[in-house]
Parts: structure tokens; C-alpha cells; sequence
């Protein structure tokens, strides 16, 4: 099976030991993890050959983050040296009615120096069929979005497909452009897109009409069908528009479904009621990788592609750390309704 290319930082990640704040804090967890390379990961977990290109420092802080990615079989490759240092994020873990704290420490990376020309893409691009990227890269600086641009536009011109997760992060979009200048230019390039109401608004202007769907815990899937269909009017490119579904009970207790409309139809997977949050983070990462595993594992099929996603990224919520590290077998026990959690024996 040819490779999947993913691009973006991988970070360093302090997060004080169980639910502490930061102001309890007298050590931190340390975990390496990052948009694209959770991904990453989640593909490399199922059995698929990917390869993850970032630019880290040249130190023993950016050869720790490297062995994290060869320690999951992700092919590193293609991953660069240089730049100061390697981006920081510090989590406070919330619970039940406080809500998760990010604080981001990421100026002057590696990823966030890069320069359009400084990775060779029709190389990286050699035995590809999938390059996935999301909306954090653009928005760290005008140099990493100039090398996204150069990556989209070599994948168009290779037939590669390409996917995107819309994630906007507006604490990130500080260099001088706002969202709305750089996105659409990147998105236009895309096959399939993934986003929810917020990333679409922030974004495009897109917006779901004749409903409010931000008000409650419920979530009601068809209410995204307009998302959807506008962004696949305004890039029309765009052979799938897919979004996750979250309601939130309590930072600790979370609903959590999706859709993915085609063009003709929308797909609604199953509602699942996460009870006891163990980490969020990645959350939608694993939902990414999921989607991507089953749109090549059941390239027929978009509702199995879709339930094998909400499943997959359901069961990252129990697992500690960015990345997915939930197995084919778990995945597929729990799209088939098991999820009673029995021992393994």
C-alpha cells in the first residue's frame, strides 16, 4: 500500500499529574504530541505505512520528540533539523464542571521558522496516495503557512489526495494574518474536509442556517447538513465534508457522534456517551485518523468509513496522551456495539 504523508509540529507537552491545576503543580507529565502527528500515530497503529514531516531542533529535546514518533512506527524520514526549539503546550486536565487549560509556549520553533522551499515534496511525495495537514500549521507563522501551500499545490499537481482538519486555534494567528486571509487559499486545494460549526465560521463565514446549534447538550446531526453543503460549494474540490459532534455534559462526561456528507447524502454515525473522560486531547486527531483508515479500508462504504472513525476516537478518550493508542481488534469490537469493556483474557 502506498504511504500517507502528514505535516505539521509536534510538541512538548507538561501537564501536572492528574486533574492538579497548575498553581498545585511541583512536577509535570511529559508526553510529545501534536495535530499531525497524532494522525500519525493512529494510522501507523492500524497497520499503514505513514510518514510524518516536521522541522525540530537539533538537540536532545528534538531527538526525544523524534524517537516518540519511530517509537510507533512513523516514518521520520523526511523530518528536518533546525530552529531554536521545540514548541511547549502546558495542560491543566479539567473535570466535571471545570473546564481543560492550554497555555502555549511555541514562538521560534522549528516548525513555526520553516520556509516554503526548504522541503523537498516531490521526494516526499514518491509512493504517496494521501498528505493530510490541518489548520494549526497556517496559523504559527507566514512561512510554515507558505509551506503548507507548497505542499497542497505539489499533492494537487501528483493526483495525491489531500485532507484537512479546519482546527482553528485563535490563539495562534498572531504574526499579522487573520484566518480568513490564509485558509481559503489552502483549503481550496482539499478533498475532503473536516471541521465543525465554529472552524467553518471563524474560517469562511460559514455558518448553519436557521438553527443555532451551539446552545445545549444536544446535538441534532442534521442541523450540519448547511455546513456542510456550503463548504463544498465554496470549494468545490471537496468530495467529502465531515464533521464531529460533541456535546458537552460536563469537562468529564461528553456526547460524541459524526457526519460526513458527500454531496447527495449525510451520513450519521453512531451517539456515544463518554461517562468518564480520561484525556480529550486528540480527541479529534483520532477521529482524523480513523476517518482516513476507513476511507482507504472501505473505499465504498463512507457510513462503515465514518462509524470507524466515531468508534476510533470515542476510545482515545480513554487513553492517556495525545495519540491514539487503541488496536484495530478494539476498534472494530466497539463499532460492532460492544462496549462493555470486559478483561481481555
Amino acid at each position: 500500500m502506498k504511504k500517507i504523508v502528514t505535516f505539521g509540529e509536534i510538541m512538548l507537552r507538561l501537564a501536572p499529574p492528574g486533574y492538579q491545576r497548575f498553581s498545585q503543580a511541583s512536577q509535570f507529565d511529559v508526553i510529545y504530541g501534536g495535530g499531525e502527528s497524532n494522525v500519525a500515530v493512529s494510522l501507523a497503529n492500524y497497520g499503514l505505512p505513514v510518514e510524518f514531516v516536521t522541522r525540530l531542533p537539533n538537540n536532545d529535546i528534538g531527538e526525544c520528540a523524534l524517537m516518540e514518533m519511530r517509537k510507533r512506527n512513523v516514518g521520520t524520514t523526511h523530518v528536518l533539523r533546525g530552529g531554536e526549539r521545540l514548541g511547549i503546550y502546558f495542560l491543566e486536565m479539567g473535570a466535571v464542571a471545570r473546564g481543560s487549560k492550554v497555555v502555549y509556549d511555541r514562538a521560534h520553533s522549528g516548525m513555526a521558522s520553516i520556509q516554503a522551499g526548504m522541503v523537498d515534496w516531490e521526494e516526499v511525495f514518491r509512493d504517496a496516495q494521501w498528505f493530510h495537514w490541518t489548520g494549526i500549521t497556517p496559523a504559527l507563522s507566514q512561512g510554515a503557512a507558505d509551506a503548507t501551500l507548497e505542499a497542497i499545490q505539489a499533492a494537487n499537481r501528483l493526483g495525491i489526495t489531500v485532507s484537512t482538519d479546519l482546527n482553528y486555534r485563535k490563539n495562534l494567528w498572531t504574526y499579522g494574518k487573520k484566518s480568513s486571509e490564509v485558509m481559503p487559499e489552502l483549503t481550496a486545494g482539499c478533498d475532503i474536509i473536516l471541521g465543525n460549526e465554529e472552524d467553518a465560521g471563524k474560517h469562511f463565514g460559514i455558518h448553519p442556517e436557521g438553527v443555532d446549534v451551539t446552545k445545549g447538550d444536544t446535538m441534532d446531526a442534521s442541523a450540519y447538513i448547511s455546513v456542510c453543503r456550503q463548504l463544498m460549494e465554496r470549494f468545490p474540490r471537496c468530495k467529502k465534508a465531515i464533521t464531529t459532534l460533541r456535546g458537552s455534559i460536563s469537562a468529564s462526561h461528553n456526547s460524541w457522534t459524526g457526519v460526513l456528507y458527500d454531496g447527495k447524502k449525510l451520513y450519521e454515525a453512531p451517539t456515544y456517551q463518554i461517562t468518564h473522560i480520561v484525556d480529550r486531547v486528540g480527541g479529534g486527531d483520532s477521529f482524523m485518523g480513523g476517518l482516513i483508515y476507513g476511507l482507504l479500508t472501505y473505499p465504498n462504504d463512507d457510513q462503515k468509513a465514518l462509524n470507524f472513525a466515531v468508534a476510533a476516537s470515542c476510545l482515545k478518550h480513554t487513553i492517556y496522551g495525545d495519540a491514539n493508542l487503541a488496536t484495530l481488534p478494539e476498534v472494530e469490537t466497539l463499532m460492532k456495539g460492544d462496549a462493555s469493556g470486559r478483561v481481555s483474557r
